[in-house]
């Protein structure tokens, strides 16, 4: 992978946690555009404007607020292992491609999709269920989603 030379790594933790840095180009004091895909933040997507100051001057910044909504969602998909894996997984996403998403690999499994503005996040949804992959929301999460309904199963 190439990186741009005006890439910065920025820190993110993730609920529980984990920590992970992400590539953001800067666009302003103490802003960043995100430039690749959370693993464990939520409310956060590829290309959103965030906030995020260096604990020291030798340090990574840190993520502190989201700026500016990009438009894009996130959701997180666990491909089962199965004999076919390789087709079948690779079947999922290509059919994720054709309607418009991307997606970063952590492995062959876990797998981080970005859905475009003008991409239909129901048809997204409505897909993935059919799947029958473990798949949850990132951005915006469940409880946003679906308020009244309480955490997801």
């Amino acid at each position: 992978m190439s990186v741009e030379p005006d890439l910065v790594k920025v820190v993110l933790t993730g609920p529980d946690g984990e920590v992970e840095t992400l590539w953001a180009r800067p666009v302003g004091e103490n802003l960043f555009e995100l430039d690749n895909t959370p693993w464990y933040a939520y409310g956060v997507s590829l290309k959103d404007v965030i906030e995020a100051r260096r604990p020291d001057p030798n340090a990574f910044p840190e993520f502190i607020r989201v700026v500016k909504k990009s438009g894009y969602r996130t959701v997180r998909l666990i491909l089962e292992p199965a004999a076919d894996k390789d087709s079948a997984s690779q079947a999922i996403l290509d059919r994720l491609v054709q309607l418009g998403c991307s997606y970063e690999g952590a492995n062959h499994i876990y797998i981080s999709i970005d859905i475009p503005p003008e991409v239909d996040l129901e048809r997204i949804r409505q897909f993935l269920i059919t799947t029958e992959q473990q798949w949850e929301h990132a951005d915006p999460p469940y409880e946003t989603l679906f308020p009244s309904s309480g955490p997801a199963a």
